[in-house]
């Protein structure tokens, strides 16, 4: 087993988040008064995304950490909830900031669930099915976050730009509290039902034991560092949110833009887990990665954002647009396909990849 990085070195991202976070806390309203400047625009850019990617790093790590200590499935729900729990914060900081894109929480849970449901899945399936041609996993449980993904995602970005209560893919109010209750509500009875009577469902069907290298600190340690690490995320959200909006402007992008570049943020560490579990032929790790990201980004931030709606008043966009909503309805339909058999190819990896191609396409020219 290889010596590991001295504790304090690991932490060096959390210091950098912590400092940064600092500087704009202070220094913001002066840093971000005029970014008529390209140059300096896209430097801040970069600070400011580069120190939450590298703090979003670091909530993976603790959170794996305390995954070692709890097992599964608790240590892969402890890694979703951790990780969607940064693109909530975020979506929240950014909606109460002032200007906000009405559809950014309808954007940024499109894209997490078009590039978790076709780049992830179709990467680790096309690394995975070179290095083992075939993979097997545990069908109860994907059925399990299938049935909770395609109902949640239907109901709250596909029927609100077929309704008449609100113009424009809105929601009314009455529409806004039957989502945030039902939402909440099936996404909390799925979490009970993962970690309690159905937990086997989601543990792979020839469960190996995996070495791991022991977490440097106590699991209590771990637990406060995953918080520590967290804040400053959401501190440094609002600032992001508002050289995105400018840069969006400025160059004239398509406002879905922005909703991916927060997605792909967050999901980046959580998609490097899923990619090192399917080389190493824990598909099912994969799976519970992956699809209960996708699930819990909708059961989690639409009962925040529509409860945000409705205390603060803001106008809500829920409904996609057509495209989006046969480009969504296509995947759902192939995911289902995919998962639907206990096993998976470098065939059906290639498959979802090419949807994740015809996503970002339509992105720019939709």
């Amino acid at each position: 087993m290889q010596q590991s990085a001295h504790p304090l070195r690991q932490e060096i991202g959390l210091l950098v988040g912590v400092a940064t976070a600092v500087i704009f806390f202070f220094g913001g309203s002066s840093l971000l008064a005029d970014l008529s400047n390209h140059i300096v625009a896209a430097a801040l850019f970069s600070w400011l995304f580069l120190a939450i990617l590298w703090l979003a790093f670091g909530v993976v790590r603790h959170a794996d950490a305390l995954a070692v200590r709890l097992g599964e499935p608790y240590g892969t729900v402890l890694l979703t909830l951790a990780v969607i729990g940064i693109e909530v914060a975020m979506i929240a900081a950014v909606s109460l900031s002032g200007k906000a894109h009405p559809g950014l929480a309808r954007d940024t849970m499109f894209s997490v669930v078009m590039i978790v449901l076709t780049g992830m899945l179709g990467g680790t399936l096309l690394a995975g099915g070179l290095r083992h041609n075939r993979q097997e996993y545990n069908l109860s449980g994907a059925n399990a976050y299938l049935g909770v993904l395609v109902p949640l995602a239907v109901l709250t970005l596909v029927i609100p730009r077929f309704t008449l209560s609100a113009p424009g893919g809105n929601v009314s109010v009455f529409q806004a509290t039957f989502l945030l209750v039902t939402s909440a509500g099936l996404y909390g009875i799925f979490l009970l039902v993962q970690t309690g009577s159905q937990a086997s469902s989601f543990l792979a069907i020839n469960a190996d034991e995996h070495e791991h290298d022991e977490p440097p600190y106590a699991t209590a340690s771990h637990a406060m560092l995953l918080v520590a690490t967290m804040i400053p995320v959401v501190l440094l959200a609002k600032n992001l949110g508002k050289v995105i909006d400018h840069a969006s402007d400025a160059l004239a992008a398509p406002p879905a833009l922005g909703g991916f570049l927060v997605a792909t943020l967050v999901l980046a560490p959580e998609g490097l887990s899923a990619l090192q579990a399917a080389r190493a032929n824990r598909l099912q790790r994969t799976i519970n990665i992956l699809l209960g990201s996708a699930t819990s980004t909708i059961g989690m931030t639409v009962p925040v954002v529509l409860a945000i709606g409705l205390v603060s008043g803001r106008t809500l966009e829920l409904g996609l647009e057509p495209t989006d909503i046969v480009m969504l309805t296509l995947t759902l339909i192939t995911s289902v396909i995919t998962l639907g058999t206990g096993r998976t190819t470098v065939l059906q990896g290639v498959v979802h990849l090419i949807l994740f191609a015809a996503y970002i396409m339509l992105i720019f020219d939709g």
